[in-house]
């Protein structure tokens, strides 16, 4: 069985700490996932043939201007579609009435793209390929086609528009399909005295596309930062909820925590102060040195729940709480992940209050648990002694048998174990054995429930 003395209490030696392997930032995307407001999509094909709603997002700011992209979309399909059935009637000398028509529909495309992109963007090339059958037959010489001149200018907001909702694969395939469209129909009805529009339809959408992307990026950017700080936000009013509840669980320790063991040590001492005390004054002294001592008891149970990071922390009291009777599942675990562990228990075991049983198993588990991140393939040795008046902790490892595995460990557990120690008045010791391995011992006062220790009246030391 390893050493149960406490040495060197008043220091703590960690083991190493491994560096941290990745530089990600806390809530960032992990292996290049969704950003957000860019939701996940499906395949190439199932994006382009899609009328899935998608509705075009407000400005964030100002807020006054939340909603000048539906505005200019809308003076944009005005103007073009005028501009549409202008040319038609005076360039192409086009009189039918189904310009009116296609002009509306050259309009209303734009207007459907705030809330359907990739249905409108199919209803505008329709709508285009129908324009240019219409006036075929017109096209004089040297005028563009199939494309008019301002056709790729209207046709071109959609692609924007599109852009800005898209993922980039998407935008691409978008502008490949448009020019793909136009150079079929050159390539099959192409009037002899036009000239090519592809060119200028290439570089109008391309620009187009290049400038959605660009917005795009900026906004999901933007997504990306708002997260961010809501994010910090959250975890600084979380920090800051946690400093003050460490703050009270310091006052209450340090200050009530210590009356009250005075009350319960002065309730003990006062009958031998006083010549032939009653039966009735010793009942009353024993019964406030008793609930002094259940009102301790009480509050390192509060303490553990201000210490508490989260409601469902095993210090919560709320939910059931590990003792040394738990001792063997927890050895049981560790050997199933490949250590060698002996325990040997020494003296009368009995039980002890709740938060000694609680912080005597809590220190076992980190101990058990720095063994296996520290010392892979080391032989561990838990030893417990069940002394007159307090209880002995002993877990030490022999040198590891392999390289330990990178861990961002660093010394946070040690400080715990010390501090659960020092609620209960007790001490811990950690560092390295002398003939190689790690070593923690821990000695806790026994505190009995009832107040008593082995049958005997016990000095509550102040907590």
């Amino acid at each position: 069985m390893p050493s149960l003395t406490v040495v060197n209490a008043q220091r703590d030696v960690p083991y190493p700490a491994a560096p941290l392997t990745t530089g990600r930032v806390p809530g960032s995307p992990v292996g290049g996932g969704p950003v957000p407001g860019d939701p996940v999509r499906g395949g190439l094909a199932q994006e382009l043939f899609t009328l899935k709603k998608d509705p075009l997002p407000p400005m964030a700011r100002p807020r006054l201007l939340a909603r000048l992209p539906h505005v200019l979309v809308v003076y944009a399909a005005v103007f073009f579609g005028s501009l549409t059935s202008t040319q038609l009637q005076d360039h192409y000398d086009v009189h039918d009435p189904s310009i009116v028509l296609l002009s509306l529909f050259t309009g209303f495309s734009l207007v459907i793209a705030m809330f359907r992109p990739i249905g409108a963007w199919w209803l505008g090339l329709l709508n285009a390929g129908f324009i240019a059958w219409v006036i075929r037959d017109h096209v004089g010489q040297g005028q563009a086609w199939p494309w008019t001149a301002i056709g790729p200018f209207s046709f071109a907001p959609l692609i924007l528009l599109v852009a800005l909702r898209v993922p980039p694969r998407v935008t691409i395939a978008v502008i490949s399909v448009s020019v793909a469209a136009g150079a079929v129909a050159e390539g099959a009805f192409k009037p002899e005295k036009s000239r090519s529009s592809l060119l200028v339809a290439l570089l109008v959408f391309g620009f187009a596309g290049l400038l959605g992307y660009a917005l795009r990026a900026m906004r999901l950017a933007r997504g990306q930062l708002v997260a961010q700080e809501t994010m910090t936000e959250e975890e600084r009013a979380r920090r800051t909820l946690l400093e003050e509840r460490s703050r009270i669980a310091r006052e209450l320790h340090d200050v009530v925590a210590h009356h009250m063991s005075v009350i319960s040590i002065q309730a003990q001492v006062a009958p031998h102060l006083v010549e032939n005390p009653s039966e009735e004054l010793k009942e009353n002294l024993a019964g406030i040195r008793q609930n002094a001592l259940e009102a301790l008891t009480e509050l390192r149970r509060v303490l553990g729940v201000l210490r508490s990071e989260h409601p469902d922390d095993p210090a919560n009291p709320h939910h059931p709480q590990p003792t040394l009777a738990d001792l063997d599942g927890l050895v049981d675990n560790v050997r199933a992940a490949g250590l060698e562990v002996a325990t040997e228990i020494a003296g009368i075991r009995r039980p002890l209050t709740p938060g000694s049983e609680l912080t005597a198993y809590r220190i076992v588990q980190e101990a058990l648990s720095n063994c296996l991140r520290h010392a892979p393939g080391s032989r561990v040795e838990v030893g417990i002694a069940y002394g007159p008046r307090e209880l002995h902790l002993c877990v030490a490892n022999s040198a590891p048998t392999r390289a330990a595995a990178p861990s961002p460990g660093a010394g946070h557990g040690l400080l715990g174990m010390r501090e659960r120690a020092g609620m209960l008045g007790g001490e811990l010791a950690a560092g390295p054995r002398p003939g190689g391995g790690y070593e923690v011992s821990a000695v806790l006062p026994m505190d009995l429930p009832g107040g008593a220790a082995s049958g005997t009246d016990e000095t509550e030391k102040p907590s």
